[in-house]
């Protein structure tokens, strides 16, 4: 499977280099620092990463 990580289009600092990166991993969502990448990445369920989203709008 080739991962495609991409950001928000709201990452900001020099050169949007402050930001996250997800991915559809298939089973979940991958999430890494775009600082570094490759410290490796959690994954976190379809679901549960919808419901992340929605607790974060609401703060």
């Amino acid at each position: 499977m080739n991962i495609v990580w991409r950001r928000s289009s709201h990452s900001g600092g020099v050169n949007n280099e402050l930001c996250v990166e997800l991915a559809d991993l298939g089973h979940g969502v991958g999430v890494r620092d775009s600082k570094n990448p490759g410290l490796g990445h959690p994954s976190i369920g379809a679901r549960q990463f919808g419901r992340l989203v929605e607790a974060v709008k609401r703060h």
